[in-house]
C-alpha cells in the first residue's frame, strides 16, 4: 500500500513524533542532545518556523511547530539528516537512526495548542526521566522551562502560549503551571496523536452528514480535529491532488515546466536546465523547482537528479521560486 503524502500549509500546526529504529536511543548523553538543539534553533530561525512545545526523550523526541515559509517536510529532513550524520559519526555507527518516516499530524489549533503543549511537555515526566513537576520547572530538555521563565530559549514562542492564558505574565505562568499539573493524572493521550474522519465512510455526502453530529472517528493519523476541521483539509488534498491529476492528464510534466520557464523569462530551453550562479539562471531553476514541486507533485529528491543538485539546494531553489512567481505574478498556466 503506497504510503499518504504529507499534509502541509503556511501558518498549518503540526505535532511532530520521531522514534530511534527499534525504539533504540537516539541521544546518548546530554552532549548529543546539547547538540539536537542547536541545530534545531539555526533550522527553525532559518525558516522562520515557529516552535511552541518541545521535549527531548533517550529514543525519540516531540514537537510542536507551525509551518512557516518553508514546508515541515524541508524543516524535518534537513534536521534528521544533519542529527543521524553527527550521531553516527560521533558514536561510530552505520545505518538508519530513525524508525521509519517521521510522524507528523496536523491539529486544529484552537482545540488542541494547549492540550498539545501539556502534553508534550510532560513526557518527560511520564517517561519518568524525572521525578516531579518541580524539577521538570528547570528541566533543560523541554521546552516547559522556557515558559516557566527558568530557561531562555529565543527559537520557542513562549510568548503564544502564555498569552492564551493571561496578558500578565506572571499570572499567566502561574495559570500555566496549574494547567501542566492537572495534567499529570491524566497520563498518556492516545487521542492525541492523530485520528480524523475515516476515508471510506461513502464519500463527503456522508462526511457531511457525520459533521452534523459533530463526529469523528480514527482513520486519517494525519489529523487531529473535529469534523469540520477534517473535511476542510481532506477536502482541500483532495483539491490539491485533482489539479495536480488533470494537470498530469494535460500532457504537463517536467518539460513543459521548463518551456514555461523559459517563456516567461525569455531565455533559452537550454539555460533553464544549465548550472551556473548567473542571476538568470538562478532564477528559472528557483521557478521550476518550485512550479515542478508545488503544481506537479514531484519530489525534492526527483528534482535535485533531475538538475544535478542537492536536496537542500532543491528545497531552497523551490523556496526562493514561490517568492519570484508571486512577485512578478507568474504562474504556470496562462488562464489561471
Amino acid at each position: 500500500m503506497p504510503r499518504r503524502s504529507r499534509i502541509d500549509a503556511p501558518g498549518a500546526l503540526h505535532h511532530i513524533i520521531i522514534r530511534g529504529i527499534e525504539r533504540k536511543t537516539i541521544f546518548k548523553d546530554d552532549a548529543d542532545k546539547d547538540n539536537f538543539l542547536e541545530r534545531l534553533k539555526n533550522i527553525l530561525t532559518d525558516s522562520n518556523t515557529s516552535c511552541f512545545a518541545w521535549a527531548l526523550i533517550p529514543n525519540h523526541f516531540h514537537l510542536l511547530l507551525r509551518t512557516g515559509r518553508v514546508p515541515i517536510s524541508t524543516v524535518m529532513r534537513r534536521l534528521l539528516t544533519g542529527h543521524a550524520m553527527y550521531f553516527n559519526r560521533k558514536h561510530n555507527r552505520v545505518g538508519h537512526l530513525f524508525q521509519n518516516r517521521y510522524k507528523s499530524i496536523l491539529c486544529q489549533e484552537d482545540a488542541y495548542m494547549l492540550e498539545l503543549v501539556r502534553y508534550i511537555h510532560l513526557n518527560p515526566l511520564r517517561a519518568k526521566i524525572i521525578p516531579d513537576l518541580k524539577f521538570l520547572d528547570k528541566y533543560t530538555y523541554s521546552g516547559h522551562a522556557a515558559i516557566m521563565g527558568k530557561k531562555k530559549n529565543n527559537w520557542q514562542d513562549t510568548d503564544y502560549v502564555l498569552k492564551s492564558f493571561n496578558s500578565r505574565l506572571s499570572l499567566a505562568r502561574r495559570l500555566y503551571r496549574e494547567y501542566v499539573k492537572k495534567g499529570i493524572s491524566v497520563g498518556k493521550r492516545p487521542d492525541l496523536i492523530g485520528g480524523g474522519l475515516v476515508r471510506s465512510a461513502g464519500g463527503w455526502d456522508a462526511l457531511k452528514g457525520l459533521r452534523k453530529i459533530k463526529a469523528y472517528m480514527k482513520g486519517d493519523e494525519r489529523i487531529l480535529g473535529d469534523s469540520d476541521f477534517v473535511e476542510t483539509v481532506l477536502k482541500a488534498c483532495q483539491d490539491k491532488f485533482d489539479r495536480k491529476y488533470l494537470l498530469k492528464s494535460g500532457g504537463h510534466d517536467f518539460y513543459t515546466v521548463v518551456d514555461r520557464v523559459a517563456k516567461v523569462l525569455g531565455i533559452n530551453r537550454s539555460e533553464v536546465l544549465s548550472s551556473g550562479r548567473q542571476p538568470h539562471k538562478v532564477q528559472a531553476r528557483s521557478l521550476l523547482c518550485f512550479w515542478a514541486s508545488r503544481e506537479l507533485g514531484m519530489s525534492m529528491v526527483q528534482l535535485s537528479k533531475r538538475l544535478k543538485i542537492s536536496q537542500p539546494t532543491a528545497s531552497q531553489s523551490a523556496t526562493r521560486g514561490e517568492t519570484i512567481a508571486k512577485e512578478n505574478k507568474l504562474k504556470l498556466l496562462q488562464n489561471k
